[in-house]
């Protein structure tokens, strides 16, 4: 229990610092207009264009941030920022989203297996911490362990979706990232592409602190279960 609580500080700590890194360099580079005078909007028609996919709109999204990429209605959903944005965030953003279009487009397995993980996950995730904790008070009271195994196996299927998550998004910028690259006129400088891709890169590695995450109160719970963190 104590090591957990250890672990769990220091993962705290480390998913803090790269969120703040990763909004941080988001807002620099939000601010560095891209020369090419192109917007967000403009970056996802040229790149969807390029790649031959004109069944995928590109649609605003409320919020910041909240860009996504929806395989079943094939939008490109983009932040009312990154829509509108000429700068060389809104381009990487832009980009990285239809990365996952060009993924859908090519039948690219790890993003097959997150669409099909979705609906079950969103159940999961809803119940989730009320079934946790529910299991832990009957397993400390009763032994029954019935109900934290139902927990646990929750909490497996949400840890899977965050591993398989991973490729996806990391196979999503490397795309974005190429393409930027060859298309000069979109980006007319490598400055502009090493910024791109250090935002992309931090962008990353939120997923990969919150698989950690997820991967660590899995390993917790299921110490629970068995008897080993009581």
């Amino acid at each position: 229990m104590e090591t957990y609580l250890i672990a769990m500080i220091i993962m705290l700590i480390v998913s803090m610092v790269v969120q703040w890194s990763f909004r941080n360099k988001f807002s620099k580079y939000a601010e560095m207009q891209l020369s090419s005078g192109l917007s967000g909007k403009e970056v996802a028609e040229k790149m969807l264009a390029d790649y031959g996919i004109y069944d995928v709109a590109i649609m605003t999204s409320e919020g910041q941030l909240s860009d996504h990429y929806n395989p079943q209605k094939k939008t490109v959903n983009l932040s009312t920022d990154v829509y509108h944005g000429r700068s060389v965030a809104a381009a990487a953003v832009a980009a990285h989203e239809c990365g996952h279009a060009v993924q859908h487009s090519r039948s690219y397995h790890w993003l097959q297996l997150r669409t099909n993980m979705v609906p079950v996950v969103s159940i999961s995730s809803n119940l989730l911490q009320w079934v946790l904790i529910l299991g832990l008070l009957l397993i400390s009271f009763t032994g029954n362990a019935f109900i934290l195994t139902l927990g646990v196996i929750g909490l497996l299927l949400v840890t899977l979706f965050s591993l398989v998550t991973l490729p996806v998004e990391f196979d999503a910028s490397k795309r974005a990232i190429l393409w930027l690259r060859t298309n000069s006129e979109v980006m007319y400088t490598k400055e502009e592409n090493r910024q791109a891709h250090d935002a992309l890169w931090w962008a990353a590695m939120t997923y990969f602190i919150a698989s950690l995450g997820a991967l660590a109160n899995l390993i917790y719970y299921t110490s629970m279960l068995f008897g080993r963190g009581r």
